[in-house]
């Protein structure tokens, strides 16, 4: 089995990341008090610096 490439994978993470904040049971689980220390906003932007890393790495060198 191959590896999927580190960027896809992120993508896909934060696809799954948005249906979370969007599920209607997470909606209920916030609305009963959930406050967890990290909460979905804070993986996004990990996924996103993680992402820009990514980008950043894959340019070339001047």
């Amino acid at each position: 089995m191959s590896n999927p490439n580190l960027h896809q994978l992120v993508e896909q993470a934060q696809t799954l990341i948005s249906l979370i904040a969007t599920h209607p049971d997470y909606k209920q689980l916030l609305d009963k008090g959930y406050q967890p220390d990290l909460n979905i906003a804070d993986a996004s932007t990990a996924l996103t610096y993680l992402e820009w890393e990514l980008e950043r790495n894959q340019k070339p060198s001047v």
